[in-house]
């Protein structure tokens, strides 16, 4: 059984801080493979979280060393973070930053299942069942047409992008879970700098052999195309994958993986602002009103059962 602690004020403020800067992910994304390939804009980023983390550690005083029975721990972490961020960017560049925001956060509708079939740590009750249902719809209306007109909009979103990031969804579930019971038994820091070592590995190679990727287009900052796709990998890589991923990493060492993915409500939400503030994306009613039976559903889903509570 994985040791977990109740939600305290620091911890509540901490998942905060990173549903707000995790909603802008998605728009960060569209401004960055504006100038480069999707798995290049991946690896990227987690070349600039590695050298984040390694700071981190550094004054944080945390050994980075692993035993020889823990390496393969981090490098399965690496895999999965290769196909999770990989189709999330690659599915964002094909949809748009709106429903970048909507779409990943369904990975809670899986930590739920994996929670009550696999790990029984979050049984399903007949109101988080409302939940689910409430929230899958509200996932379905972002399929509805847009009142504005498709040659009015700046980025259309498409079939193919879509699930892409409802793939990514699943990946980022069972990765969560995995993490929650990795940190059990290496530190947080050590776990994050190394799957994303490994990560960052598969994506570069991937973005030169594949993608053709070629680094000398980041030297031509002349324009501001240029400047805001690295502004975005700034952002992506130090505030994101590299800040957020060792936040939660620590949050998961304590705390149970539901009770942290209770807060994602709010990602769709900022996302959607964030996405119509700065990449034009419109701000239909359909849009909102599934923004809104998303949140609803996933609050639903991890509203705390009385049965889960405990016993003095």
């Amino acid at each position: 059984m994985n040791r977990t602690q109740p939600i305290n004020a620091q911890a509540v403020l901490l998942t905060l801080l990173t549903v707000v800067l995790w909603a802008g992910t998605p728009v960060a994304i569209r401004y960055a493979t504006e100038l480069l390939q999707p798995m290049a804009v991946s690896g990227l980023r987690f070349l600039l979280a590695t050298i984040f983390m390694f700071g981190w550690a550094t004054v944080h005083r945390t050994s980075l060393r692993l035993s020889p029975t823990h390496w393969k721990l981090p490098i399965m972490g690496g895999v999965l973070l290769f196909f999770q961020i990989g189709t999330f960017t690659a599915g964002v560049h094909l949809s748009n930053a709106s429903h970048g925001s909507i779409f990943i956060n369904t990975f809670i509708f899986w930590i739920v299942a994996i929670e009550h079939y696999l790990t029984r740590a979050h049984r399903i009750t007949p109101l988080r069942s409302l939940g689910l249902i409430l929230a899958a719809l509200g996932v379905t209306l972002v399929l509805f047409p847009e009142s504005t007109p498709k040659s009015d909009l700046l980025e259309q979103a498409s079939l193919e992008g879509d699930l892409l990031l409802l793939l990514s969804a699943l990946i980022l579930a069972v990765k969560l879970t995995y993490t929650k019971n990795v940190v059990q038994n290496i530190h947080p820091d050590s776990f994050v700098f190394w799957h994303a070592v490994a990560g960052t590995t598969l994506m570069l190679n991937w973005a030169f052999w594949i993608e053709g990727f070629q680094p000398v287009i980041l030297l031509q900052i002349n324009d501001s195309q240029t400047q805001n796709a690295l502004w975005a990998l700034a952002y992506q890589g130090f505030a994101v994958a590299g800040l957020c991923f060792a936040i939660q990493a620590r949050l998961l060492k304590k705390h149970a993986a539901s009770s942290i993915a209770v807060f994602s409500f709010a990602t769709p939400l900022f996302g959607i602002l964030f996405a119509v503030l700065f990449r034009g994306d419109p701000l239909s009613p359909w849009l909102f009103t599934a923004g809104i039976a998303v949140a609803v559903g996933i609050l639903l889903v991890n509203l705390p059962n009385a049965s889960e509570q405990p016993k003095n």
